[in-house]
């Protein structure tokens, strides 16, 4: 499989959330401008997010977030004219809603943080949803629409005795029909542990693995071991801080970068 270089857009609060302050027509247009960075640098495909909404639902989110959302990747995909695949990613675990969003847009595919089992996060107990999201999804006839599951996901600590994240990978792949598992720290910007990931690759059979969380350019040639590609958002913003705007010059640099680690022409 090729190596996935994807980008994340961090959108502000959205019309709804605690802190919203911009209408999500202006979010949009300022999403737009992320992406075209992202195409401009090379990158493979981008994840749209509404990170800003913390304190985040754990399951359904308003209607209103749905409709900003869709009004996002709408604009992305208008932008991106399809120079890079568009992903959508509804916190905290909006599997549902991602679906809607992607079927109603167009969008390549969806981000599920706990698509199985049960996670104790800030939010509570937030608990996996496989069978309405994969019936959702034939339902809408967008089979098409890959689902892309965290294992052991970030911000999170497991519901009584853990099973083995190797348990925990079958579970995601051949019961709860991911496409690609997703390796993260234990927070946003956190490093993934190298052991962890082997393990997930060995256990993930023909399923892609990418890291989720803290990939940087030094860390690239370590994560090049075992991971197809990465996920990365705080490493494109001034500063190494998650939230704002991609920087051009930071996205340019990395996806050279991630390019030379995986082998990858840069031509």
């Amino acid at each position: 499989m090729k190596p996935l270089l994807v980008g994340v857009i961090h959108l502000p609060p959205l019309p709804g959330s605690p802190r919203a302050s911009l209408p999500a027509r202006s979010i949009a247009q300022s999403a737009a401008t992320d992406a075209a960075a992202l195409v401009d640098a090379r990158f493979d495909a981008v994840i749209v997010e509404n990170f800003g909404d913390a304190p985040f639902f754990a399951t359904r989110v308003p209607a209103i977030t749905v409709a900003a959302m869709t009004v996002c990747v709408a604009e992305v995909l208008r932008a991106t004219e399809g120079r890079l695949a568009v992903g959508v990613n509804v916190l905290r675990n909006d599997g549902e809603s991602a679906i809607a969003v992607a079927a109603a847009t167009g969008a390549s595919f969806v981000r599920i943080n706990v698509l199985s089992g049960a996670r104790v996060t800030d939010q509570g107990v937030v608990e996996g949803r496989a069978a309405e999201t994969m019936r959702l999804r034939r339902a809408l006839g967008a089979e098409g629409v890959e689902v892309w599951a965290d294992v052991d996901v970030k911000h999170s600590a497991p519901l009584g005795a853990s099973s083995s994240i190797d348990q925990e990978v079958h579970d995601v792949v051949e019961r709860g029909l991911a496409s690609a598992v997703l390796v993260t720290g234990e927070g946003t910007g956190k490093a993934v542990d190298e052991q962890k990931l082997a393990r997930v690759a060995r256990a993930a059979g023909g399923a892609r693995v990418l890291v989720a969380s803290g990939a940087t350019i030094d860390a690239l040639p370590h994560l090049a071991r075992s991971a197809g590609g990465v996920i990365v958002g705080t490493a494109l913003r001034v500063g190494d801080r998650p939230g704002g705007p991609i920087d051009r010059a930071r996205a340019a640099e990395f996806a050279h970068a991630f390019r030379a680690a995986y082998g990858v022409s840069d031509a």
